[in-house]
């Protein structure tokens, strides 16, 4: 039987929600990744990392990609939670372009990555998270009705409230290939 870790950073809840999902399906241990060291993960086989999409890089991350080279030879997987609608192809692309500047050539090949749509908590936000999403919700006024995507259109409709886009059946496909190896 393989040793699975679940390990996760998360600000809002969203990414937590999401690894506890992932370690109840695996029977896998559940770490929050402040509480572990590079070093202890040497004694597992499967290592997922979860983390929030924060201007392009994934939070926590750094006690992966810092002792990635002693972890390569794990399975190594990486979910990624945002506010982004990840059925829209477009926002994958920018989730992936993103991603491929902190992450190694090396690393984005041997890494499993999956995105998972998170949501928003207003009231919780860092004041710089809340300024900036003004900003955002701003731009976005500004734009004609007929030229606002259907993500825009949330945003507007959503902005100052709690949204949680969150989905157990978002994670399957992860939990299969792990099951099953692929």
């Amino acid at each position: 039987m393989k040793k699975v870790i679940v390990i996760y950073k998360s600000r809002y809840g969203f990414t937590k929600k999401y690894a506890h999902w992932i370690a109840q399906e695996l029977g896998a241990e559940l770490m929050e990744a402040g509480k572990i060291r590079a070093s202890d993960l040497q004694n597992y086989d499967v290592i997922i990392y979860g983390g929030g999409l924060y201007a392009g890089g994934v939070n926590g991350f750094s006690l992966i990609s810092k002792s990635f080279q002693s972890l390569a030879d794990k399975s190594l997987y990486l979910f990624t939670v945002g506010a982004a609608d990840v059925s829209d192809e477009k926002n994958i692309n920018s989730i992936r372009s993103s991603l491929s500047k902190v992450l190694s050539v090396e690393m984005e090949s041997k890494m499993n990555i999956f995105h998972f749509r998170g949501g928003i908590d207003y009231p919780r936000l860092s004041f710089i998270h809340r300024i900036m999403m003004s900003m955002m919700v701003k731009t976005i006024r500004k734009k004609p009705e007929s030229e606002l995507s259907n993500e825009e259109k949330i945003m507007l409709a959503t902005y100052g409230q709690v949204v949680d886009f969150t989905s157990i059946s978002a994670i399957s496909d992860m939990i299969d290939q792990i099951k099953t190896g692929t």
